[in-house]
């Protein structure tokens, strides 16, 4: 952690009401902060403003806000060289009985990140970070601008000795090695593969453009695969992966926050509509001007697929998904299911989103929360509501660790036979 100033119980008190001030004013759901919740701050606050460390003051907020049981809510300081681990390692693990115990195994290493830069495997087994076991319910962290040593057990059985290498933040922003956004290639039976990692960037611009790349190359194909496991989200790149599934320009989706008190059955078809992601970043101002009123209303924006056209594969289509698919990802999956454009093949899905933003607290702490639900056009709100595939194959690690991808075999068998 780097040096920080000392806080007293004085300031630590301060922060704490700040955070509550915070949430009071702008968490997405008010009746949340009920009696139920001022009883918890009332029996964390002693060990809050009593955390004799930094570190122990840090986790005594986190434990505090765990109380409210909703994604996207966070406690930290600006000046954290620190990642989370899924981010740090552009991988997703999840908790298995192993000969060691119980340990977090790998499910989804994202090709050109971290992990998979370090030789990390989907089904390997991790032992260590530097000198020190990790075992769940403990996550590993993995500081900013270092390398850590990482032991794993591998598919054969033997304990290799890895390095981490995560990257420095950029400017006041956490920065980490960005993994291959989009991979695509042509299968066996002329079926097409399309791997999305993440949507980075508020619009995606970048991600969009590769997005479509890909589609061009794949077309002729007969069907398509589409791999959103492990991908955890992002922004409104996503927008352009739903635009492959259909022809037409369909009602995805919008988020509410808690100040908008209309009735939605009445006025939704009146929200303004995002339909299409600029090909270059100076297209963003008009979609500055575009949108204004509504920003300036605080009107919902309805999201809507951009009507890019016929794709051969389209009415062909498998989404693969797991329990780290999440955001903005769980987006695609929820429009594919409203509309029926894809069967869905995995597990189910992590259920976490909502539009979140970040504030001040003070002595330069910062509360990350959540301001609005994201509703789908069909009325379903997703926070906290995993979404079920049609076709339910969950991970089997050890048949990873034996070279056997049950779910990529299952969509393939289903494409085919489309």
């Amino acid at each position: 952690m780097p040096n920080l100033p000392v806080l007293t119980t004085a300031s630590k008190h301060e922060i704490l009401e700040k955070v509550l001030d915070a949430l009071e004013k702008k968490f997405y759901k008010p009746e949340l902060l009920g009696a139920q919740w001022k009883d918890a701050v009332a029996s964390h606050r002693l060990a809050i403003e009593s955390a004799p460390t930094q570190a122990g003051f840090e986790a005594a907020i986190t434990g505090m806000l765990k109380e409210l049981k909703t994604s996207h809510l966070g406690f930290f300081h600006g000046t954290a060289q620190r990642a989370s681990s899924r981010a740090a390692l552009s991988a997703t693990y999840l908790e298995e009985e192993t000969n060691y115990g119980k340990r977090w195994v790998f499910q989804d290493v994202h090709s050109g990140g971290a992990a998979a830069t370090a030789g990390i495997e989907p089904g390997d087994i991790l032992l260590s970070v530097g000198n020190e076991v990790i075992m769940p319910p403990e996550h590993p962290v993995f500081p900013m601008g270092s390398t850590s040593q990482v032991e794993v057990e591998d598919a054969k059985g033997s304990k290799k000795a890895l390095r981490i290498d995560v990257a420095r933040p950029k400017g006041k922003k956490l920065h980490f090695v960005e993994p291959t956004l989009v991979e695509w290639k042509r299968l066996a039976s002329d079926i097409g593969y399309l791997k999305v990692a993440m949507f980075p960037g508020n619009v995606g611009i970048d991600v969009a453009n590769q997005i479509s790349s890909a589609a061009a190359e794949l077309e002729g194909t007969r069907g398509l695969i589409l791999d959103l496991r492990g991908n955890t989200g992002g922004g409104v790149g996503s927008l352009r992966v739903m635009s492959l599934l259909t022809p037409d320009k369909l009602p995805v989706g919008f988020s509410l926050d808690r100040k908008w008190k209309g009735d939605l059955q009445t006025e939704k078809a009146g929200f303004g509509r995002f339909n299409s992601i600029p090909a270059t970043k100076s297209g963003l101002w008009l979609l500055a001007v575009r949108f204004l009123p509504s920003m300036v209303q605080k009107a919902p924006i309805v999201l809507e697929s951009e009507g890019l056209g016929k794709r051969s594969f389209q009415g062909n289509i498998v989404l693969l998904v797991d329990r780290h698919t999440a955001s903005a990802a769980e987006m695609i999956v929820a429009f594919a299911k409203d509309y029926r454009l894809a069967t869905v093949v995995g597990e189910p899905t992590a259920g976490r989103l909502l539009s979140a933003t970040s504030v001040k607290v003070g002595h330069g702490y910062r509360l990350a929360l959540p301001t609005g639900s994201y509703h789908t056009w069909s009325g379903t709100v997703l926070e906290g509501t995993p979404i079920l595939p049609e076709i339910e194959v969950p991970f089997d690690w050890k048949a990873r660790r034996g070279g056997r991808d049950e779910q990529m075999e299952r969509a393939q068998s289903l494409t085919a036979m489309g």
